[in-house]
């Protein structure tokens, strides 16, 4: 338990942490080359064809990483703000969601807190990527990724011909004319990995915010009603968020 005037010494030093550290979450997301990553194999198309080595790159940043990230920056936040909003509360409400109740008695003055971060929030999973929608996408449990169909693809190789324009008498050689010809020797076998999200899950974490946003504008208008608790109400906001 911390008393009210060392939860607001410390309040300042939180919000800067977190606007820091959020400001990397952003940072990564607007990476695409970190969330993508391929696999490519060539196979000769026959036994004395040339080999190449396999080429590959790894996804390097998660989108549910990044979330995870973010959630937990802000848990801390939440829960320095909540301590002292609770502890200088005169009105108080339940924030529900669907007959839930996700957060109870909260204070107006953290009632507006939450309506400015979820507004954030918000901004935040409007930036996720999105899956490619003319890739077919299957998770990699191994990988811990996004899969996408392998695309095949020739490799070729230009080979000298000849062509016979006049053939060969008694009294003349015979006219030949030389070109190239491209002639395939193998495949490129590309898999295409990523570490963005499937629409369907983006507009779900929007559907969730957006009503939780509208609980707590609800909870604003009718709340009514402290003393200086360690509070812990993040874990609960964003476990009902990123579920």
């Amino acid at each position: 338990m911390a008393k009210l005037n060392q939860i607001i010494a410390v309040e300042k030093g939180v919000k800067s942490r977190t606007q820091r550290e959020l400001a990397d979450v952003y940072h990564v997301l607007q990476k695409p080359a970190l969330l993508s990553g391929i696999s490519r194999v060539y196979r000769p198309r026959d036994e004395e064809g040339e080999t190449l080595p396999p080429e590959s790159t790894k996804v390097q940043v998660r989108s549910e990483d990044a979330l995870r990230d973010a959630a937990k920056t802000l848990t801390r936040l939440f829960d320095v703000v909540a301590t002292k909003d609770w502890a200088n509360r005169e009105a108080s409400a339940d924030v529900v969601v669907d007959g839930q109740t996700i957060v109870a008695r909260v204070p107006v003055t953290y009632l507006l807190f939450l309506e400015k971060q979820l507004t954030d929030l918000r901004a935040l999973i409007d930036r996720l990527p999105v899956l490619d929608a003319a890739e077919s996408w299957t998770y990699d449990e191994g990988q811990d990724v996004w899969r996408a169909d392998a695309v095949e693809t020739s490799r070729t190789k230009k080979v000298p011909r000849a062509h016979v324009l006049y053939e060969a008498t008694d009294k003349h050689p015979a006219q030949v004319e030389t070109f190239t010809e491209d002639v395939i020797v193998g495949t490129w076998s590309k898999v295409a990995f990523s570490g963005a999200m499937p629409a369907r899950r983006v507009n779900e974490l929007r559907d969730r915010v957006e009503r939780l946003q509208g609980a707590v504008k609800f909870a604003r208008e009718e709340a009514n009603a402290a003393e200086t608790v360690d509070r812990q109400v993040g874990d609960a906001v964003f476990g009902y968020l990123f579920a």
